[in-house]
C-alpha cells in the first residue's frame, strides 16, 4: 500500500490535510488519542456509521503513514490493538483546535448556515 508521503505536495499545509483527510481518519486518530489503546470492534462501536471495510483500510493508511501503531498478540484468537504513535498523539492539539472551532461555528451558526450567511444573534 502506498504511503502519503509517496505523492507530491507544493507545501505542508496540503500534506497534513492529506494524512488526516477524509471522514473516518479524524474521527480514529480523535477516538485513539482520547481514549487510548483500542481492539478493532472497541474502535468500530465508537465510530458510528464506519464500516470494517472502511475502517480497516483507514487503519491501514495511519499505520503505514506511522501516525497509528498495530500491536499483534500471538494469542488465539488474535487480539490486535491499535494506539497512537508519538507523532500521532502531535496531532492531537491541532484535533482540539478543530473540535473547539466547529463547536463554537455549530454554536453561532447551527443549521442556519445553510440557509443564510448572516450571523445568528446569540
Amino acid at each position: 500500500m502506498a504511503r502519503t508521503l509517496d505523492k507530491e505536495f507544493h507545501c505542508e499545509k496540503e500534506l497534513t490535510l492529506a494524512l488526516i483527510s477524509g471522514k473516518w481518519k479524524m474521527l480514529i486518530l480523535w477516538y485513539l488519542g482520547k481514549e487510548g489503546t483500542k481492539r478493532f470492534n472497541e474502535l468500530k462501536d465508537s465510530i458510528p456509521g464506519v464500516t470494517q471495510k472502511i475502517l480497516t483500510s483507514k487503519l491501514r493508511d495511519l499505520e503505514n503513514d506511522h501516525l497509528v501503531h498495530r500491536e499483534v498478540y500471538p494469542e488465539s484468537p488474535p487480539k490486535v490493538e491499535y494506539s497512537l504513535t508519538k507523532k500521532g498523539r502531535s496531532l492531537l492539539p491541532i484535533l482540539e483546535a478543530m473540535h473547539l472551532w466547529g463547536a463554537g461555528y455549530y454554536e453561532e451558526f447551527g443549521d442556519a448556515s445553510h440557509q443564510s450567511s448572516e450571523p445568528r444573534n446569540s
